[in-house]
């Protein structure tokens, strides 16, 4: 080893105490991430139909089919199977986004760019606030614009209806993003994560009143329905769309108690990403 090398290999350490690296902080380079998630987002066309189509296929369908034998006594809005199944499309549309913009976070660990990621010297809580909120904007984009299709089918909502509507639409966005970040983070493939998806989200989205009633349902199903967080955000957008004509969602829990529980969700998932970012997990070594 010549003087020099020497010199440099005893001088690096001092040098990087006296001189550390400045960390960019927390909203720098998560609205970095977040950007990249958009544009990826913007260049796949058909992640932007199939996020917006299927929903609107399965509102269609599933509303014209069980349309006559649907009860509407003692139902959120009283009206018809179409206007029921209007609030748990939009929820259906938050949850496909949502967790769908994560399978990213599969893509990113394959490809070495999630690994650059954490090398790098930002906390990784910025890292998941990056990928929750860019999955949680593209979520609410696509949601906001089906909820604007309202009015064709006799739901007309007031300015006040459509802010809280639109404020309960980015909570459930941000809550399900988050959600879908706790399992992606720990996979390594996106058939695992598919598999995932069907056995835990969809029955999750079945069992928050998007399809029927929970006064209509069996007794253990209505137990299931009320410990589902997204129950209570499907609440919240009932009450929003009704905000002029409250009586008719009488059934449904109040406010308060609705935004506990979502801003509540929303938190604990947040969180516990941030957690397991933290640490090592076995896709981290695949």
């Amino acid at each position: 080893m010549t003087p020099v090398e020497t010199l440099s290999s005893s001088a690096a350490p001092r040098i990087a105490r006296e001189h550390p690296v400045p960390r960019p902080g927390l909203l720098l380079p998560a609205l970095s991430l977040c950007q990249r998630e958009l544009v990826r987002f913007v260049r796949q066309r058909n992640r932007i139909i199939g996020a917006l189509a299927t929903p609107i296929v399965f509102w269609l369908l599933i509303g014209g089919g069980m349309g006559r034998s649907f009860q509407s006594a003692g139902v959120p809005g009283g009206g018809n199977y179409l206007q029921y199944f209007f609030p748990g499309t939009v929820l259906m549309i938050l949850l496909f986004t949502a967790i769908f913009s994560t399978i990213s976070i599969i893509e990113d660990r394959r490809e070495g760019f999630l690994q650059s990621v954490l090398v790098a010297p930002v906390s990784r809580m910025a890292i998941v606030l990056g990928k929750v909120l860019g999955g949680t904007i593209l979520a609410f984009g696509q949601g906001l614009i089906f909820l604007l299709l309202a009015p064709l089918i006799g739901l007309r909502m007031s300015l006040s209806g459509f802010v809280a509507a639109s404020l309960m639409m980015f909570i459930i966005a941000f809550a399900l993003t988050g959600l879908g970040f706790v399992i992606a983070w720990r996979m390594s493939s996106t058939q695992g994560f598919h598999a995932i998806m069907n056995l835990f989200l969809m029955p999750l989205w079945f069992l928050s009143g998007a399809l029927f009633p929970p006064q209509n349902a069996w007794g253990g199903l209505r137990w299931l329905m009320r410990i589902n967080p997204l129950s209570y955000g499907l609440a919240g957008l009932w009450r929003a769309i009704y905000w002029d004509d409250p009586g008719k969602v009488t059934v449904l829990p109040g406010w308060s108690l609705i935004l506990a529980v979502s801003v509540g969700f929303a938190a604990i998932m947040f969180l516990l990403a941030t957690k397991i970012a933290g640490g090592r997990v076995a896709a981290d070594w695949q």
